[in-house]
């Protein structure tokens, strides 16, 4: 059984999110995307917690189940791969001073049920305010925040939240640490997985020989219903999957079950590259370390992107074949998917705005035709998004499988740009008007 999982979003209660991000809303999403495990996001707030009371059931498998569908029918009784389930998750910020710098930390928390939510939340409720945002800052060492929610739940999952961002993470370059035991101390050996982010990918961090043991996560950190999936992990498991089997593969580097992560193609994150939004100049890192990190319209400090951080921590060259993997890659590590998210291919097609009413009504069209946005980008062979859609989206998504595309990396919290190659298609040139048939 095939489970396409996205563990990490936000809910309306989190700053700068869509008033769209209900339970009913994210249920309709995750469906169209083809997403079958979803996370709660910001079960720390008491509103969002209530919300989820009221909408989802334990299931007895440490997921939650809508309370009913949309058809009135009972979501015990329809068979898994029709109904989204929803893992309790949520994700909270540490800002607080160790070794005479400050640290900014994000951490993501799973969590097997409501009543172990619940202790966690009472806990953390002492120590910060948990009704201020949807994912709430404490003025608390990472280490003793783990040992405030393991205290309380024991068996709850903490993930490092995208590793590398400059600001708020784990290795950032203006926050963080150099060592993962630098940030979790005695509870080190209790971290099994890191999540990616946006701005790195797999190979990326293959470089870095200190995450070899743990397991290689990625999330949409959504804050719209549109970006759910943009990356989201793949499970292969040969009956249904439950917290304590989740926690096992992630423990354990499963890399049998946890096969594959959907991908950004990491250029298209916000920090990717190095540079200074204001001045407009992005470089490269070799370039930005010429110019000693230092922006050369203003002189002041380059945002040093992901790319940078990770060449400052790797212990392995650009394409090593790290452990003698003849794919160039560890032995233990799960497969890559990268992929551009269905709007922005369709944007490039009509010439029109991702979010534009175009590319939606377009989306919906192909979604009620193939089942959902996963089915499109990875299941579907082109000959058959050609009798359905055309040659031109057929030859687009060929291509984008294919990785040919065209990138301009992020920097400084601007987003990067992935062109798939449409050459040899009507849409290198004018606008289409796609036709299902």
């Amino acid at each position: 059984m095939r489970i396409v999982a996205d563990f990490h979003i936000h809910s309306r209660f989190s700053r700068a999110t869509s008033r769209e991000m209900s339970i009913p809303s994210l249920i309709s999403g995750a469906k169209k995307k083809g997403i079958q495990l979803l996370g709660t996001g910001d079960f720390t707030h008491p509103g969002w917690l209530l919300e989820i009371e009221q909408n989802l059931t334990e299931d007895g498998s440490g997921f939650l189940l809508p309370t009913r569908l949309d058809s009135g029918v009972d979501p015990r009784r329809e068979s898994s791969d029709k109904s989204v389930k929803f893992i309790l998750s949520a994700e909270i910020s540490a800002i607080y001073t160790k070794g005479e710098k400050v640290r900014k930390i994000h951490l993501v928390l799973l969590s097997p049920s409501i009543e172990e939510v619940k202790k966690i939340n009472w806990s953390l409720s002492k120590i910060g305010n948990l009704s201020s945002d949807g994912r709430p800052i404490f003025g608390a060492d990472v280490e003793k925040l783990c040992g405030v929610i393991f205290d309380q739940s024991p068996e709850t999952i903490i993930i490092p939240g995208h590793i590398w961002t400059p600001w708020f993470s784990l290795f950032g370059s203006n926050s963080g640490f150099d060592q993962i035991r630098e940030c979790f101390g005695r509870y080190a050996d209790q971290i099994y997985a890191y999540e990616t982010g946006l701005s790195s990918d797999p190979e990326m961090n293959w470089r870095v020989s200190q995450l070899d043991n743990l397991s290689l996560i990625s999330n949409s950190d959504a804050h719209s219903l549109g970006n759910l999936m943009r990356e989201a992990n793949i499970f292969e498991v040969s009956d249904s999957l439950t917290f304590s089997n989740l926690r096992q593969i992630l423990k354990n580097k499963d890399t049998e079950k946890l096969k594959l992560t959907i991908e950004f193609f990491p250029e298209e994150g916000k920090y990717h590259w190095d540079g200074h939004r204001a001045c407009n100049i992005v470089m490269e890192p070799a370039e930005a370390l010429k110019n000693n990190n230092l922006c050369p319209v203003c002189k002041r400090q380059l945002t040093l992107g992901v790319d940078h951080r990770v060449e400052e921590l790797a212990d392995r060259e650009r394409g090593q074949k790290p452990f003698g993997s003849a794919q160039g890659r560890p032995e233990k590590v799960a497969g890559v998917l990268h992929l551009v998210p269905l709007a922005e291919i369709l944007s490039q097609i009509y010439h029109v705005g991702a979010d534009s009413n175009k590319v939606s009504d377009e989306i919906e069209k192909l979604i009620s035709h193939f089942g959902s946005e996963f089915a499109i980008l990875v299941d579907a062979l082109p000959t058959e998004i050609e009798k359905a859609a055309g040659k031109t989206l057929a030859q687009a998504v060929e291509n984008m499988r294919a990785g040919k595309v065209h990138k301009e990396p992020g920097y400084d919290g601007v987003y990067g740009k992935i062109l798939v190659d449409l050459s040899g298609t009507e849409a290198a040139n004018a606008p289409q008007q796609l036709q299902l048939l």
